[in-house]
């Protein structure tokens, strides 16, 4: 298998001197052959799947609570008009 080391450290815009070149060679060698044996696999009766594990979701479950009244949140607002916030125009 021959493998472009100058080429991938170029796309990857690192330098490399001799010694690390003949090490990424390896390396990538090593990682090419490993998926030539991964194509051999028959994966036909294998079911697509999005994860190897089966997610959860890890949130808690929505409950409807109480807010702060609108005296509460609009305390400290630079600007109130009625229940709101008053903000300068920014579009005409």
């Amino acid at each position: 298998m021959d493998i472009d080391i100058d080429y991938v450290a170029k796309l990857a815009r690192i330098d490399l001197d001799a010694k690390q070149k003949k090490k990424l060679a390896r390396q990538l060698g090593d990682i090419l052959a490993y998926i030539e044996k991964l194509k051999e696999l028959d994966v036909a009766s294998v079911e697509p799947m999005s994860h190897v594990l089966p997610l959860k979701n890890v949130f808690r479950e929505d409950k409807v609570k109480p807010s702060l009244p609108v005296s509460k949140v609009l305390v400290n607002a630079p600007s109130a008009k009625g229940d709101s916030f008053s903000v300068p125009r920014i579009i005409e």
